[in-house]
């Protein structure tokens, strides 16, 4: 199926049931909106599975893999056989998101869309096994060079898209998505300075902590990737366009994974700065995404909380983080499942013989 097919299947989430699920909270005998952006995220989560169904009972982690030409221009402390090897441990289950996973109950499935090296053994008897999804061996250097032709970004995406899918055959009812790519914030970093019109200074962090002439090596890359966007013609608006010349494998796949979500009509989490832009490309491509997106938390990285405020949406904690691989969307769906079973578990006011709160904040307004 086409792009353009699979976008003329999303439909809005549905506001009378959103409506639904917010009298529902009013009824609940708590003080009114005292869970905050919680009952918020509920709410929404209604729209997207019906009021009376919510649920967060089998949530998957899935982690896009990709190498990235860029990394020849110095960006990065480690070289591109790092992928690799942490997507093996991936396979282990031994780096910090997948133990988190185990701790929250969360599936993890790393997927190889475009890791360089094939030097990953996949074996039956560990926890996860590395799904080999690959488009090809790695993106070309975005200084010089598009990152990919249109069809490998189509592909990829698809690969995003048919994976929701897969996962909602399985009866997953969420997807937190991550992304594991030595280099991956430069691509990042540039779609974002070209996407939001913001300087190189402000999208380009240090990453997994460059040194000061790593980080002008990188912010010099980003700038002249950006410059090669313009020079051949492109333009903000066209988001696929930025994606294919500028981005990854693993972005596109992430882009494929949110908009899978509102194909299928399953809530898809951001993790932090990277799968944000990606977001960003997503509801580019198709506006009513966005109601079928969560974003986690604010990332340290770069521009995070710019490139959430440009979708609109506010994360739901601060910690500081911007390791990746999906470790704040990991870290994030316990509160949310926690939110979930409150709306659904807790007495109401009519239960327990209170009388309702009123809402003034209403009534005034």
């Amino acid at each position: 199926m086409k792009l353009e097919e699979y976008i003329n299947r999303i439909e809005p989430s549905s506001m009378s049931e959103m409506k639904k699920a917010e009298y529902r909270w009013n009824t609940i005998a708590k003080p009114l909106k005292s869970l905050g952006l919680l009952e918020e995220a509920v709410i929404k989560l209604g729209g997207i599975v019906g009021a009376d169904n919510v649920s967060l009972n089998k949530p998957a982690l899935v982690i896009m893999c990709g190498d990235h030409g860029v990394v020849e221009e110095g960006v990065t402390q480690t070289g591109s056989e790092i992928t690799a090897l942490v997507a093996e441990n991936f396979e282990k289950a031994k780096t910090s998101v997948t133990v988190m996973a185990k701790v929250a109950g969360v599936d993890v499935f790393p997927i190889d869309i475009g890791i360089k090296n094939d030097g990953y053994e996949n074996k039956d008897l560990l926890p996860f096994v590395i799904c080999d999804r690959k488009v090809d061996k790695g993106t070309k250097n975005i200084v010089n060079e598009n990152a990919m032709n249109y069809q490998q970004c189509m592909e990829a995406i698809h690969c995003g898209i048919d994976i929701v899918g897969e996962l909602k055959a399985q009866n997953y009812d969420i997807v937190a998505t991550g992304e594991m790519g030595i280099g991956n914030t430069t691509p990042s970093s540039a779609m974002a300075t070209v996407l939001l019109s913001m300087d190189v200074e402000e999208t380009t962090g240090r990453g997994a902590g460059l040194c000061d002439d790593g980080l002008r090596k990188k912010r010099l890359a980003v700038e002249k990737a950006a410059k090669r966007f313009f020079e051949n013609g492109g333009s903000k608006e066209d988001a696929f366009n930025v994606l294919y010349s500028l981005g990854g494998y693993d972005i596109a796949g992430i882009t494929g994974l949110f908009i899978g979500g509102a194909i299928h009509k399953i809530p898809v989490v951001i993790d932090g700065f990277i799968s944000s832009v990606a977001a960003l490309v997503a509801i580019g491509i198709c506006p009513t995404v966005k109601d079928y997106i969560f974003a986690s938390h604010k990332s340290k990285e770069g521009c995070g909380e710019a490139v959430l405020n440009a979708i609109g949406l506010r994360p739901f904690i601060n910690c500081d983080m911007c390791l990746g691989e999906g470790t704040g969307a990991v870290a994030f769906l316990p509160i949310f499942k926690m939110a979930v079973e409150v709306y659904k578990q807790m007495s109401t006011f009519a239960e327990i013989n209170m009388e309702n709160y009123k809402d003034f904040e209403k009534e005034e307004n």
